[in-house]
């Protein structure tokens, strides 16, 4: 079993940053795909940002490319999302996840990751 994190939501405002951890731990995860997912009530789990086991590639959904910036340290099995220029519709419960297989993809869908974490609320006002 692996257990996920995250940390580092909260209300800020518009243009401002903040940046999310997701801490995992359990097994190690250095060889494996991670993200980051939201989601708003009445909506589907969205895909925000992945990376491969050595961040080799990343990938990011449009709506935040060129503000968010993934990252990972393998060395302390953490996972971040640093989020720039933040907006309004940013809000939303953030979600770490983990793909437990060993394929150098991301996935874009929530039924490809494994393991998910508790969330950590981030609110965005304008």
């Amino acid at each position: 079993q692996v257990q996920l994190v995250e940390s580092g939501g909260g209300l800020v405002q518009a243009g401002d940053s903040l940046r999310l951890s997701c801490a995992a731990s359990g097994r190690p995860v250095n060889t494996y795909t991670m993200a980051w997912f939201r989601q708003t009530p009445g909506k589907e789990r969205e895909f925000v940002a992945g990376i491969t086991w050595n961040g080799g590639l990343t990938n990011y959904t449009d709506a935040v490319k060129g503000r968010f910036t993934i990252s990972r340290d393998n060395a302390k099995s953490m996972v971040y999302l640093q989020m720039n220029s933040l907006k309004p519709e940013d809000t939303a419960v953030y979600y770490c996840a983990l793909r437990w297989k060993l394929v150098v993809t991301i996935p874009t869908m929530a039924n490809e990751y494994t393991y998910w974490g508790q969330g950590t609320q981030v609110t965005v006002s304008s």
